[in-house]
């Protein structure tokens, strides 16, 4: 048990002990897969060394009444057997088998909790990761990189109990924290994964979700957009529903939720366009809110089935092969409630591109179910450096104009990113706010920055969206004064003059 003495601990300690376990695999494969054995080994060691809490605490209270304690321990979060402890793999990192052992511990640890760790088939969440896979060398290299990366978890500071955590959302934060720099990592294969915070914080306050709601994303990646979501509500009233089409990282979404202690949340693994898997019965199901960041302009996205959809999503038009994004869009709507919100990253051909796509934003829009178009910096992403934009629709929508904000150039430039910081946030917060409240009328709401058109202006436009056509952000140069100019440069050819007189003197003195 934990001495009252003894110092809790914090967040930067968990995440120093656990970032430097990566050396294990820095240089053998990439950030993006062995993320994967990282974080489900941090998830091992917290339901091991919680359980292992749990059952001290029930031996102390029933005095070694093992009927009693096994009763008890079944009733908790987790039910964590002998071999699927983080202590007994341990014991055996010296086992020729160790890869086998830890592959069986994360059966085991699925087989006693079917309800967190299986999907909807009934088959475990970890069946897209093995410790025992070649991917981490030849036996003998594996078996090393296994046992220091043991010795790494058994870290004596690194006692992940409930009790010895420096406050109960601590495991949550690190999570994330964790999953945010192997995104910094992971370069083009980062978006995959990852929404930047700051990001997910952003669409989170736009789409204002309200206790009881019900919140999807349909790619939600490691689950962080709709975590952030969620807790804009700020208490537990509130259902979380996701999709990802990536299997491991359909795992990492469940574990994420569960290190922030949301159990049920429904997270589903398929390609959403394909084969959409949050159904209720034989129709798609309907959501309160619906957020994602989709993959940009996805070629092959499911173009060769749209046309016979039963769910009649792209009744608006079939988006290019090639260009996916509209699909996803399409697909949002459609799952929307009819007083549903919609918050979407999109690159900025989303806005403006002809043919296909061009006819489906023109319905969009004459629904009146476009509300806003943000224009983000450049450099916001992980793995791409190209200025996405943020479009938020209601299916509720009060008035007939759509506000444009340019954000473009409120950042921090960061070491690898630039940075969206809480000023900049605020700032789009505020817009956003008083157009849906109505204190925006027709017209410039904010110099050189937003912009509320009507729908005559943009049918003017052909429905493109491009923010620059609303949005004038045009700077005048100043005016030069010639007389001002031409002194200075009188000045300044005056003293060059002076200076060559002085250097021949100096080189007539040396002989030259």
């Amino acid at each position: 048990m934990l001495n009252k003495m003894e110092k809790k601990i914090t967040a930067r300690e968990i995440f120093g002990i656990v970032w430097k376990a990566c050396d294990t695999f820095r240089g053998l494969i990439d950030p993006s897969q062995y993320k994967d054995y990282i974080l489900t080994m941090l998830f091992l060691k917290y339901v091991s060394d919680v359980y292992k809490e749990k059952r001290e605490q029930y031996e102390k209270r029933y005095e070694g009444d093992k009927k009693r304690i096994e009763r008890s321990l079944k009733h908790e979060r987790f039910v964590v057997p002998k071999e699927a402890t983080f202590d007994y793999l341990f014991e055996n990192r010296n086992e020729p088998n160790i890869g086998e052992l830890i592959d069986h511990a994360f059966e085991v640890l699925e087989e006693n909790n079917r309800d967190k760790l299986a999907g909807e088939d009934g088959s475990g969440i970890f069946r897209n990761i093995s410790f025992n896979s070649s991917n981490l060398g030849d036996t003998k290299d594996k078996n090393t990189r296994l046992k220091n990366l043991l010795l790494d978890f058994n870290d004596p500071k690194l006692n992940l109990r409930e009790s010895h955590l420096h406050d109960s959302d601590i495991m949550g934060d690190v999570y994330e924290y964790l999953i945010s720099n192997f995104a910094s990592d992971a370069g083009k294969k980062a978006g995959e994964f990852y929404t930047p915070a700051e990001v997910s914080t952003l669409i989170a306050k736009l789409v204002d979700a309200k206790p009881g709601n019900k919140i999807c994303d349909p790619t939600c990646g490691s689950g962080s957009l709709l975590i952030k979501a969620a807790r804009e509500i700020q208490n537990d009233n509130y259902s979380l529903y996701g999709q990802e089409a990536n299997g491991s990282t359909w795992a990492l979404a469940i574990m994420n939720m569960i290190l922030h202690k949301i159990d049920d949340a429904t997270i589903r693994w398929g390609d959403t366009i394909r084969n959409p898997k949050l159904l209720k019965g034989d129709e798609l199901q309907a959501f309160d809110i619906v957020v994602a960041n989709p993959p940009f302009s996805l070629d092959k996205w499911g173009a060769d089935v749209a046309e016979e959809d039963k769910y009649n999503r792209f009744w608006r038009g079939v988006p290019p092969k090639s260009k996916g994004d509209w699909a996803f869009i399409s697909h949002m709507l459609e799952v929307a409630n009819p007083h549903g919100k919609v918050g979407v990253v999109v690159p900025h051909g989303v806005l403006f591109r002809g043919s296909s796509e061009a006819k489906i934003r023109q319905r969009a829009i004459e629904d009146n179910h476009l509300e806003t178009v943000i224009g983000l910096p450049s450099n916001l992403f992980f793995g791409t450096g190209i200025p996405a934009a943020i479009l938020l629709f209601n299916k509720n929508k009060k008035r007939n104009e759509v506000l444009f904000i340019d954000a473009s150039k409120e950042y921090e430039a960061g070491k690898n990113k630039n940075v969206l910081k809480e000023n900049h946030i605020e700032r789009i917060v505020k817009n956003y706010r008083e157009f849906t409240s109505g204190k925006l009328k027709p017209g410039v709401a904010e110099e050189k920055y937003s912009y509320v058109a009507t729908f005559d202006e943009i049918k003017e436009n052909e429905f493109n969206l491009n923010i620059p056509r609303y949005v004038d952000t045009f700077e005048e140069e100043a005016e030069i004064d010639i007389k001002s100019v031409q002194k200075e440069i009188n000045k300044l050819e005056n003293q060059l003059a002076e200076v060559q007189k002085e250097m021949n003197g100096y080189l007539k003195e040396l002989g030259f």
